[in-house]
C-alpha cells in the first residue's frame, strides 16, 4: 500500500496522469422513484433561504420537480386533513411526520477518492448521499477529466448512485504540454469548456498566465477556485487572484498573505522544505499570526475588497481539524465501522503522502492550529456578516477525514466560527448554488424547483451531530444511551435513497476488505 501513498498537488503538467485510470462506478439499483406523484407528509421544513423552520407541510413533488408545499397544521396539535393534498393510485406516501427536512446539501470541495487511497467511487458517491450530499464540486478532476466528464453525466441521467457532480478540471490538464504562455492558458480553457467542464481549480501560476486563464473561463462562463500554494502565492495571493476575477476561494491560504504587513514572503525556518509534508502544514499553522491584526485597517480593506470583488470563501475548516487535536480525529468513532482498510493505511504517518505529515506532531504544533482557527474562524465570520458568500468543502479522503462525515465536521466547525445553523444550511445549499449558477433550479425548497432534499428524523438546529451517520447520543427515560439521527432518506432528482440502506451498503463492503486482507484497525505504532 505504500507504493501507492503519493502527493498530490502539481501532478497534471500537460498530459502526465499521476494514477492509474479509476473504475467506473456501476449501474445504479439504489433509489425509488422519481414518481408520477409524491407526498411528503407531516415534515417540518427549513427551506434553505435563511428562514426559520415550519411545520408540519406536505410537500409534493411530481416526477423530479416540486408542485407544492402546503401547512397542514401548528405544532403540537392534530393534523388538520381537510389542507392536505389529496392521493389517488399513482401518488406515493413517504410519512416524514415529525421529521425535518432541508434542501440537498452541496460539498464544494469533493475528491472522488483515488487509487492512492484505494477507493472506488460506489464507496465515495454512497458515503456522500447518505449524509445528505447531493452535488459535489469536484475540485481538480484528478481521476482524470474525461473520466469526471463521464460520471457527470451517467449521475446527470440517474445511470449510477451518485450525487450531481460539477467538474472543475486541474489547470493544465490534459494539454499535451505544458502552459507557458497566456495564450497556451486560454486555449487550455477554451478546450475543456468544449468538452464539457463547469469550472477550473488553480492552485497559482505566472501573473500573466494565471490572469488570462482566469479571464477566459469568465468570458466563457466557466468558474474559477485556487488553492493558494506556497509555492506559488508570492505570486499571487488571494486579493490578487481576486482583482483577475477569481470567483471562488478553496482551504485559507493567499488570505495571510493578503494581509501581510511587514514581510512580503511567510516566515519560513531556514531549513523548510515544501515537499516535506511536516515543514509544510506546521508553518501553516503559524500564518496567521503573520498577518495584520483582526479589525485593523489592513484586515478591513483586505476584506472588504474582497467583497466587493464578490470572492466566495470555501474555508473546509474540517480538513486542518486534526492539526489543532489529532487524537480526537485520529479516533472518530467512525472509522472503525466505514474507512476502508486502504485509507486507513492512507491516513498514517508517512515521509511521502499527502496529509500523513505526522511525523513528530504534538502539543507545540496543536496549540498554534488553535491560535491559527480562531483569528481564520473571526475572518470567515465577519466576510459572511458583512454580505460576503461562504460555502461547505470537506476536501475528505485525507488526514482522517471520511466522506460524508466530515462535511458534517465542517458544519459544526462553522457553528464554532459564529455561524447560526440556518446560515449553516443556506451555505450548505442556496449559496453553493449560486457559486454554480443553478440557484434557479436547486439550492432551496421552492414550488418549481428540482426535488434534492434531506430529511432527518431529529432537529438539525438544536444538534447538528443528527446528521452525523452515527447519528447523536442521547439517554432514554431507562437511563440507557441510544442514538438518535442520521439522515433518513435522500432525494436526489425526485429519487427517494434510503441513507441509511446506503450506509449499510459502505458498511458491508469494508467488511469485505477487512476479511479479504485478515486486516484490523490499530493506532500508529500500537500493536494491541
Amino acid at each position: 500500500m505504500r507504493s501507492l501513498k503519493l502527493l498530490l498537488f502539481f501532478f497534471t503538467i500537460g498530459s502526465v496522469s499521476l494514477f492509474a485510470q479509476m473504475p467506473d462506478a456501476p449501474e445504479r439499483s439504489e433509489g425509488d422513484g422519481p414518481y408520477e406523484r409524491l407526498i411528503i407528509r407531516g415534515v417540518n421544513l427549513i427551506d434553505g433561504t435563511g428562514s426559520p423552520a415550519t411545520g408540519p407541510v406536505d410537500i409534493v413533488v411530481e416526477g423530479n420537480r416540486i408542485t407544492s408545499i402546503s401547512t397542514v397544521g401548528y405544532p403540537g396539535l392534530p393534523i388538520n386533513e381537510n389542507r392536505r393534498p389529496q392521493a389517488d393510485e399513482n401518488t406515493k406516501i413517504l410519512d416524514a411526520e415529525g421529521m425535518y427536512l432541508l434542501p440537498g446539501f452541496f460539498d464544494m470541495h469533493a475528491h472522488t477518492g483515488g487509487n492512492a487511497q484505494g477507493t472506488v467511487p460506489e464507496y465515495v458517491y454512497k458515503l456522500w448521499l447518505a449524509h445528505g450530499i447531493t452535488t459535489i464540486r469536484e475540485p481538480g478532476s484528478f481521476n482524470g477529466m474525461d473520466w469526471t466528464l463521464r460520471h457527470k453525466e451517467l449521475s446527470k441521467n440517474n445511470e449510477i448512485t451518485a450525487p450531481r457532480i460539477s467538474a472543475w478540471i486541474g489547470f493544465g490538464m490534459d494539454y499535451g504540454k505544458e502552459i507557458t504562455t497566456p495564450e497556451d492558458a486560454r486555449n487550455w480553457v477554451r478546450m475543456i469548456a468544449d468538452k464539457g467542464a463547469d469550472g477550473v481549480k488553480f492552485f497559482g501560476a505566472q501573473p500573466a498566465i494565471y490572469s488570462a486563464a482566469i479571464n477566459e473561463a469568465n468570458k466563457l462562463g466557466l468558474g474559477t477556485m485556487t488553492h493558494h500554494a506556497q509555492t506559488r502565492v508570492v505570486y499571487n495571493n488571494a486579493l490578487h487572484s481576486a482583482q483577475y476575477g477569481l470567483t471562488s476561494l478553496t482551504h485559507w491560504y493567499g488570505l495571510p498573505e493578503a494581509m501581510f504587513e511587514h514581510r512580503v514572503i511567510q516566515d519560513y525556518p531556514l531549513d523548510y522544505n515544501y515537499n516535506n509534508e511536516q515543514h509544510r502544514f506546521e508553518e501553516a499553522g503559524n500564518l496567521w499570526e503573520q498577518a495584520a491584526e483582526p479589525g485593523s485597517d489592513k484586515w478591513n480593506s483586505i476584506m472588504n475588497e474582497m467583497l466587493e470583488l464578490d470572492l466566495t470563501l470555501n474555508p473546509t475548516f474540517t480538513i486542518y481539524e486534526a492539526n489543532r487535536d489529532l487524537s480526537a480525529q485520529r479516533r472518530a468513532e467512525w472509522h472503525e465501522k466505514y474507512t476502508t482498510p486502504s485509507l486507513w493505511e492512507f491516513y498514517q504517518p508517512s515521509k511521502i503522502s499527502h496529509g500523513s505529515y505526522w511525523l513528530e506532531w504534538g502539543t507545540e504544533q496543536e496549540i498554534a492550529w488553535k491560535e491559527n482557527f480562531r483569528t481564520w474562524m473571526q475572518f470567515v465570520n465577519e466576510y459572511k456578516n458583512k454580505g460576503g458568500r461562504v460555502t461547505l468543502g470537506s476536501d475528505a479522503g485525507y488526514i482522517f477525514k471520511l466522506y460524508g462525515f466530515g462535511y458534517i465536521q465542517e458544519m459544526e466547525l462553522m457553528r464554532e466560527a459564529g455561524f447560526h445553523p440556518l446560515e449553516i444550511f443556506q451555505s450548505a445549499s442556496l449559496k453553493a448554488a449560486e457559486v454554480l449558477d443553478i440557484d434557479n433550479e436547486l439550492g432551496t425548497i421552492e414550488v418549481g424547483k428540482l426535488a434534492d432534499m434531506v430529511i432527518v428524523d431529529a432537529n438539525p438546529m438544536k444538534n447538528l451531530k443528527v446528521l452525523y451517520g452515527t447519528g447523536a447520543i442521547y439517554v432514554n427515560e431507562d437511563n440507557v444511551p441510544i442514538r438518535k439521527g442520521g439522515v433518513r432518506y435522500t432525494i436526489k432528482d425526485g429519487i427517494v435513497y434510503d441513507a441509511k440502506q446506503l450506509l449499510k451498503d459502505v458498511e458491508d463492503m469494508v467488511e469485505a476488505a477487512k476479511a479479504k486482507e485478515n486486516y484490523k484497525i490499530t493506532q500508529p505504532g500500537l500493536d494491541w
